[in-house]
């Protein structure tokens, strides 16, 4: 809005300035919003599931490790106990497989080690149904 001055003070000069009535506008448009919202349904913010009943399971006991050290001159350690041979290695598979929770084996291989070696005994754990084995200490193999 302005003001607008005239330097004629005897003249009346009434100017009529069309302009539109927007009241109706406005109300129509209340009404419109009102009857939007009253059809759009009610949203429940809610979500139906099952929840399980009774005490929680109890805690899986901690997993049996055997670490199975492999030296470069093909020397095999269980649990830091000398292992003579191949016979005696595959028989303590043997029984580490007949257990009712098997041990998770950790083969740690020396960087020297022949690839032969760790291959063989990763292929005769699995053959005597050993299901937990992994071969631990690949970083020092990473490149930088």
């Amino acid at each position: 809005m302005s003001i607008d001055f005239h330097n004629d003070a005897g003249e009346d000069q009434d100017h009529a300035e069309p302009s539109m009535n927007t009241t109706p506008l406005i109300d129509v448009l209340l009404v419109l919003l009102v009857m939007l919202i009253i059809t759009i349904p009610i949203q429940l913010h809610s979500v139906n599931m099952d929840l399980p009943a009774g005490l929680p399971p109890p805690d899986a006991p901690e997993p049996v490790v055997v670490r199975l050290e492999v030296s470069s001159s093909s020397q095999l350690q269980w649990n830091g106990e000398t292992v003579p041979d191949r016979a005696a290695l595959e028989s303590r598979f043997m029984l580490a497989a007949q257990e009712p929770v098997q041990p998770e084996i950790h083969v740690h291989a020396d960087p020297k080690t022949k690839y032969e070696t760790v291959a063989a005994v990763l292929t005769a754990a699995q053959r005597q149904g050993l299901l937990k084995i992994g071969v631990v200490g690949l970083d020092a193999y990473a490149k930088p």
